[in-house]
């Protein structure tokens, strides 16, 4: 597919087998530490295994997706935690302007319009944000 082999995903959109994807239940940070609207990045290494990640909230939803841009096969934001457009409304790879929806990772414009992002499982549970 082109981009860093550690962060591939299977022609249907789902997360390869990267043994370095948080399991299940791991905290990923607490809910009031995500602005609203906000967005923050996560890494994670296990041996040479690399998982890139991040969760953007809109008021009380967060969405996960999995940080590697459809087109570019890179990370979306050059500077950490910068994620979203100014207003917050969509994300944005910050490598060549493509913005895409919150909701669902769903490209809006740019060079891979029509495409999504991988989405991340992850989900809100006793005030925190952790990985479903």
């Amino acid at each position: 597919m082109g981009g860093d082999p550690r962060l591939e995903t299977d022609l249907s959109g789902a997360l390869s087998d990267n043994p370095a994807q948080p399991l299940s239940g791991t905290r990923l940070c607490a809910l009031a530490d995500l602005a609203d609207p906000g967005a923050r990045g996560f890494s994670f290494r296990r041996g040479d295994s690399l998982f890139l990640g991040f969760v953007v909230r809109r008021g009380a939803g967060v969405h996960g997706f999995v940080d590697h841009c459809p087109h570019a096969g890179m990370p979306l934001a050059l500077l950490p935690g910068r994620y979203l457009t100014g207003a917050g409304d969509l994300i944005l790879c910050s490598n060549h302007g493509a913005l895409f929806r919150a909701e669902d990772g769903l490209c809006v414009a740019g060079p891979c319009t029509g495409r999504r992002l991988t989405p991340w499982p992850v989900k809100v549970e006793a005030d925190a944000v952790v990985a479903a």
